[in-house]
């Protein structure tokens, strides 16, 4: 049971890196640190692995040394969080860094989400947001849309939009790579009237 009103401990990403250094967290260990807080994410189901590989694929196959593809991987989004997304778009200057990337080297971040879109569409984007991220995009596999938020203010982000299975796609930062959203969404059945 959680007490309301308690004082908590908002954990470091420098003291995050260190409990993991000790061993307390292993690599197969499904946690995060956003906000201070280490946070449980959720297991990682077939349709859930099937658009993280489609997705890490088609970005991998098109970089043509412009961005690097890094998927599951941490960033430095500020002091208090080092997330695991699903996928980042990152600027070739983050393969010489002697630390995780920041934020300010990502083009795009792409969460995947079936059991955890509240807490991806929450508190993740609005930690995206103030940390001003360039592009976010929400693959939710509960309802089969890709949720699409940019131009980000230090609050919020200012646009955001939800696209249908069959509506195209591009990152922002690289416009040439347009695919239909309904290749991303790992379908095990056709929707209908969709091909």
């Amino acid at each position: 049971m959680k007490v309301l009103n308690a004082p908590t401990y908002e954990w470091t990403v420098d003291e995050w890196e260190k409990l993991g250094e000790a061993g307390i967290f292993h690599e197969d260990d499904r946690v995060e640190l956003l906000n201070g807080e280490i946070v449980i994410m959720s297991p990682i189901g077939i349709r859930h692995a099937k658009s993280v590989n489609w997705l890490t694929n088609f970005f991998g196959r098109r970089s043509q040394d412009r961005f690097e593809v890094s998927p599951q991987n941490p960033f430095n989004l500020d002091k208090r969080s080092q997330p695991q997304p699903d996928l980042c778009l990152l600027d070739l200057k983050a393969a010489a860094l002697p630390h995780h990337p920041t934020a300010d080297l990502i083009y795009l971040v792409i969460e995947v989400a079936d059991s955890s879109v509240r807490y991806d569409r929450g508190d993740k984007r609005t930690a995206y947001a103030r940390n001003r991220v360039g592009e976010f995009w929400l693959v939710n596999l509960d309802e089969n849309v890709l949720e699409v938020y940019a131009d980000a203010d230090g609050k919020s982000f200012r646009e955001s939009k939800i696209l249908q299975p069959k509506e195209q796609i591009a990152p922002r930062a690289f416009p040439d790579l347009k695919f239909r959203v309904r290749d991303c969404l790992a379908l095990l059945e056709p929707l209908d009237g969709a091909r």
